[in-house]
Protein backbone atom coordinates (compact mmCIF):
# COMPACT_ATOMS: atom_id res chain seq x y z
CA UNK A 1 0.00 0.00 0.00
CA UNK A 2 1.03 3.59 -0.59
CA UNK A 3 -0.62 5.56 2.26
CA UNK A 4 0.61 8.89 0.90
CA UNK A 5 -1.54 8.30 -2.18
CA UNK A 6 -4.63 8.65 0.03
CA UNK A 7 -3.86 12.37 0.42
CA UNK A 8 -3.87 12.63 -3.36
CA UNK A 9 -7.28 10.97 -3.47
CA UNK A 10 -8.61 13.53 -0.98
CA UNK A 11 -7.29 16.40 -3.13
CA UNK A 12 -8.85 14.88 -6.25
CA UNK A 13 -12.17 14.55 -4.43
CA UNK A 14 -12.05 18.17 -3.25
CA UNK A 15 -11.20 19.26 -6.80
CA UNK A 16 -14.29 17.52 -8.13
CA UNK A 17 -16.40 19.22 -5.47
CA UNK A 18 -15.20 22.64 -6.67
CA UNK A 19 -15.59 21.73 -10.35
CA UNK A 20 -19.13 20.54 -9.77
CA UNK A 21 -20.16 23.36 -7.46
CA UNK A 22 -22.91 25.39 -9.06
CA UNK A 23 -22.61 28.98 -7.87
CA UNK A 24 -26.05 30.66 -7.63
CA UNK A 25 -26.70 33.35 -10.22
CA UNK A 26 -23.98 32.05 -12.53
CA UNK A 27 -24.81 32.76 -16.16
CA UNK A 28 -25.58 29.90 -18.50
CA UNK A 29 -22.39 28.47 -20.02
CA UNK A 30 -21.13 29.96 -23.29
CA UNK A 31 -21.43 27.87 -26.44
CA UNK A 32 -17.70 27.08 -26.48
CA UNK A 33 -18.01 25.61 -22.97
CA UNK A 34 -20.96 23.46 -24.03
CA UNK A 35 -19.08 22.20 -27.11
CA UNK A 36 -15.91 21.38 -25.13
CA UNK A 37 -17.99 19.68 -22.47
CA UNK A 38 -19.86 17.65 -25.08
CA UNK A 39 -16.53 16.43 -26.47
CA UNK A 40 -14.75 15.81 -23.16
CA UNK A 41 -17.52 13.90 -21.36
CA UNK A 42 -17.96 10.98 -23.76
CA UNK A 43 -14.21 10.79 -24.37
CA UNK A 44 -13.66 10.53 -20.62
CA UNK A 45 -16.34 7.88 -20.17
CA UNK A 46 -15.08 5.70 -23.04
CA UNK A 47 -11.42 6.08 -22.05
CA UNK A 48 -12.23 5.18 -18.44
CA UNK A 49 -14.35 2.20 -19.44
CA UNK A 50 -11.57 0.88 -21.68
CA UNK A 51 -9.00 1.43 -18.93
CA UNK A 52 -11.02 -0.56 -16.41
CA UNK A 53 -11.58 -3.35 -18.94
CA UNK A 54 -7.84 -3.64 -19.56
CA UNK A 55 -6.99 -3.39 -15.87
CA UNK A 56 -9.60 -5.99 -14.92
CA UNK A 57 -9.40 -7.46 -11.43
CA UNK A 58 -6.31 -5.37 -10.64
CA UNK A 59 -8.35 -2.15 -10.27
CA UNK A 60 -8.26 -0.64 -6.80
CA UNK A 61 -9.32 2.70 -5.33
CA UNK A 62 -6.37 2.83 -2.92
CA UNK A 63 -2.84 2.20 -4.17
CA UNK A 64 -1.66 -1.36 -3.74
CA UNK A 65 -0.63 -4.46 -5.65
CA UNK A 66 -2.09 -7.92 -5.56
CA UNK A 67 0.21 -10.95 -5.34
CA UNK A 68 -0.51 -11.81 -8.99
CA UNK A 69 -0.47 -8.18 -10.19
CA UNK A 70 0.63 -7.62 -13.79
CA UNK A 71 1.99 -4.47 -15.44
CA UNK A 72 -0.79 -3.59 -17.90
CA UNK A 73 0.54 -1.83 -21.01
CA UNK A 74 -2.26 -2.45 -23.50
CA UNK A 75 -5.23 -0.41 -24.72
CA UNK A 76 -5.43 2.98 -22.98
CA UNK A 77 -2.34 1.99 -20.96
CA UNK A 78 -0.34 2.24 -24.19
CA UNK A 79 -1.41 5.92 -24.48
CA UNK A 80 -0.97 6.99 -20.83
CA UNK A 81 0.20 5.13 -17.72
CA UNK A 82 -2.81 6.28 -15.68
CA UNK A 83 -5.84 6.38 -17.99
CA UNK A 84 -8.34 6.19 -15.13
CA UNK A 85 -7.00 9.52 -13.82
CA UNK A 86 -7.05 10.95 -17.34
CA UNK A 87 -10.69 9.91 -17.77
CA UNK A 88 -11.67 11.33 -14.37
CA UNK A 89 -9.92 14.57 -15.33
CA UNK A 90 -11.87 14.79 -18.59
CA UNK A 91 -15.18 14.12 -16.84
CA UNK A 92 -14.40 16.67 -14.12
CA UNK A 93 -13.60 19.30 -16.74
CA UNK A 94 -16.69 18.42 -18.79
CA UNK A 95 -18.95 18.87 -15.79
CA UNK A 96 -17.08 21.94 -14.57
CA UNK A 97 -17.47 23.61 -17.95
CA UNK A 98 -21.23 23.30 -17.53
CA UNK A 99 -21.57 24.14 -13.85
CA UNK A 100 -18.59 25.89 -12.32
CA UNK A 101 -17.72 29.52 -12.02
CA UNK A 102 -14.44 29.71 -13.94
CA UNK A 103 -12.18 30.60 -10.96
CA UNK A 104 -13.47 27.52 -9.15
CA UNK A 105 -12.84 25.40 -12.24
CA UNK A 106 -9.25 26.66 -12.42
CA UNK A 107 -8.82 25.88 -8.71
CA UNK A 108 -10.27 22.41 -9.31
CA UNK A 109 -7.88 21.73 -12.19
CA UNK A 110 -4.87 22.72 -10.09
CA UNK A 111 -6.06 20.67 -7.10
CA UNK A 112 -6.77 17.66 -9.29
CA UNK A 113 -3.32 17.86 -10.92
CA UNK A 114 -1.59 18.08 -7.53
CA UNK A 115 -3.66 15.21 -6.13
CA UNK A 116 -2.98 13.09 -9.19
CA UNK A 117 0.76 13.73 -8.99
CA UNK A 118 0.73 12.60 -5.35
CA UNK A 119 -1.18 9.44 -6.22
CA UNK A 120 1.02 8.68 -9.21
CA UNK A 121 4.22 8.94 -7.17
CA UNK A 122 2.84 6.52 -4.60
CA UNK A 123 1.53 4.04 -7.14
CA UNK A 124 4.57 4.18 -9.36
CA UNK A 125 6.81 3.53 -6.36
CA UNK A 126 4.96 0.26 -5.84
CA UNK A 127 5.16 -0.60 -9.55
CA UNK A 128 8.89 0.22 -9.64
CA UNK A 129 9.52 -2.06 -6.65
CA UNK A 130 7.59 -4.94 -8.21
CA UNK A 131 8.48 -4.63 -11.90
CA UNK A 132 11.85 -2.84 -11.87
CA UNK A 133 13.34 -2.17 -15.31
CA UNK A 134 10.17 -3.30 -17.12
CA UNK A 135 8.29 -0.47 -15.40
CA UNK A 136 11.11 2.04 -15.99
CA UNK A 137 11.08 1.25 -19.73
CA UNK A 138 7.29 1.66 -19.78
CA UNK A 139 7.61 4.97 -17.93
CA UNK A 140 10.14 6.28 -20.46
CA UNK A 141 7.86 5.27 -23.34
CA UNK A 142 4.40 6.37 -22.12
CA UNK A 143 3.36 9.70 -20.51
CA UNK A 144 1.69 9.71 -17.09
CA UNK A 145 -1.92 10.86 -17.65
CA UNK A 146 -1.96 13.54 -20.33
CA UNK A 147 -1.16 12.17 -23.81
CA UNK A 148 1.87 13.68 -25.54
CA UNK A 149 2.97 15.47 -22.32
CA UNK A 150 5.99 14.03 -20.59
Amino acid sequence: MAPRATRGLLLQTAAMFFAWLRVPHTAEPALWRVVLSAAAAPAGVVFGWLALRHLGKQWRILAGLYPDHELVQTGPYSVVRHPVYASMFLMMIATGLQLAWWPLLVLAIVMYAVGTEIRIRGEEGLLRERFGEEFEAYKRRVPAYIPFLR
